[in-house]
């Protein structure tokens, strides 16, 4: 199975100051590798269809970087969308159903994630999302996002965390009026019908959302 996947990479990167205050947080490098390019490398070992990154802050330094490369761009620039709303903003450069998205600001230690989502999809599913369980966690310290059931399907309840992989079926976002809006408002929907199912790495993973998570990245890479 090879599926089209945005990389989310139009953010502001506020928690990441001073660093993003002149770097794009894609842009930022862990273990000698920009943040996006970790994320970029992994969809190409899997084996992805189409590329597509959005733009907003900086976004002229992500053109750049990525220049030459078979990738379309997403631009958000007039308007930051958040996630939901980049999402049904890049669907027609994405040109597939279901697609993926994946977030550029942590980095992975383990199988391939991507490998591992697109073996886990099943035709039922609306979404599925890749969790990973606290103790396989870095840089992140919240409660978790979700409780996974025995059937697969997920609840909101402090449980496993999102890494900022998912697969889902675009059809949803024609139900939400918003211009900008989370993905969390298409999951709710999604859950409320059943369709919501996850599963867990069976790697480590960082959340590199600060200047601090930098180092703990690189150790959790062991570089």
């Amino acid at each position: 199975m090879s599926l089209p996947i945005l990389f989310f990479a139009a953010g502001l990167g506020t928690r990441m100051a001073p660093l993003t205050n002149t770097t794009p947080k894609p842009l930022i490098t862990v273990a000698g590798k920009p943040l996006i390019d970790h994320a970029l490398d992994l969809a190409t070992q899997a084996g992805t269809g189409a590329k597509v990154v959005n733009l907003h802050y900086r976004g002229d330094m992500i053109r750049q970087h990525l220049a030459g490369q078979n990738i379309a761009f997403s631009d958000e620039s007039d308007t930051l969308l958040e996630t939901g709303g980049g999402l049904r903003h890049a669907l027609a450069l994405l040109n597939g159903n279901p697609v993926m998205t994946m977030n550029t600001d942590a980095v992975w230690n383990g199988p391939n994630p991507v490998t591992q989502i697109m073996q886990a999809w099943q035709p039922e599913m609306e979404a599925l999302l890749l969790l990973v369980e606290k103790q396989n966690v870095s840089g992140h310290h919240g409660k978790g996002d979700f409780r996974v059931d025995e059937d697969g399907r997920l609840h909101r309840a402090p449980g496993a965390i999102y890494t900022g992989l998912q697969i889902i079926r675009t059809d949803v976002l024609a139900e939400i009026d918003e211009m900008a809006f989370s993905m969390n408002v298409a999951w709710d929907i999604i859950a409320a019908r059943g369709g919501l199912f996850g599963t867990t790495y069976d790697g480590q993973w960082c959340d590199v959302g600060q200047p601090s998570s930098i180092p703990v990245a690189e150790a959790m890479l062991d570089v």
